[in-house]
């Protein structure tokens, strides 16, 4: 009786970190794009809602797409959070701009 050769831990771990990269960092990467294209678009706040939150899909689909592309799980994650920061960056000074 032959038994199923299982995967390595090391691979297991790594797709359980692109995992968590593509769920966890689409979704902050998502809400981030969603918040500054709100607050950056030089159009009617109503507006700039709308495509903001319907660009938000567009973010988390190119996120999980990169995390399962890359080689590395390291590599996913970096490809995430850099842009999150970016973003984040950027909607901190669009709130801090608006400031009285």
């Amino acid at each position: 009786m032959k038994s199923k050769a299982s995967l390595p831990l090391s691979y297991r771990l790594g797709v359980t970190s692109r995992l968590l990269a593509a769920v966890v960092g689409g979704y902050v990467l998502a809400s981030l794009a969603s918040v500054c294209l709100t607050l950056w678009l030089p159009i009617a706040r109503v507006d700039a809602v709308v495509s903001g939150m319907l660009s938000s899909f567009v973010f988390y689909l190119l996120a999980v797409i990169w995390c399962f592309a890359c080689r590395s799980a390291a590599r996913a994650w970096f490809g995430v959070l850099v842009p999150c920061a970016i973003l984040a960056t950027l909607a901190g000074l669009a709130y801090w701009m608006a400031q009285p």
